[in-house]
């Protein structure tokens, strides 16, 4: 089975065209060495594939016919990654939350409608809402009626 059908037949990629472009990318090697997507794959060989930042490597253990259930990819192929990929992968995760926690950012339509509503701020409003000698005038008198 070709290198490309592989991986997207056990779920590394979504599509098969991805995978084809990742081994473009020269982000696919078996065996140490840099590979096309030609390259047939066999039973026995150990994937090393680049993705988010971190080196993968698995082996192969069973070909698939074709594309495989989720429950079934550890029956054709075995993680042999080095925990510490995974550990640097969290230690990326984090530090991206760090700086900025999951739903902050910028405010989303419906966000600023509540905004709106709670300020209640309208640019029509905001010409009007000038106070006029005259709102003074009953602001005061309303007072002093008010102390009696």
């Amino acid at each position: 089975m070709r290198i490309d059908k592989f991986l997207w037949s056990v779920r590394f990629y979504k599509t098969r065209s991805i995978a084809t472009e990742e081994i473009k990318k020269n982000r696919v090697s078996i065996g140490g060495q840099v590979v096309k997507s030609s390259k047939e794959v066999t039973e026995g060989d150990v994937i090393t594939v680049r993705k988010n930042q971190i080196d993968y490597k698995i082996k192969v253990i069973q070909i698939p016919k074709s594309r495989i259930g989720a429950k079934l990819v550890t029956l054709h192929i075995k993680d042999m990654t080095d925990s510490e990929q995974y550990a640097l992968l969290e230690s990326r995760r984090l530090a991206q939350d760090y700086y900025r926690q999951k739903g902050e950012g910028r405010p989303t339509k419906k966000d600023r409608r509540e905004m709106d509503g709670f300020l209640d701020v309208d640019d029509d409003d905001e010409e009007e809402a000038e106070p006029s000698d005259k709102d003074w005038d009953n602001f005061f008198n309303d007072e002093a009626e008010g102390d009696e």
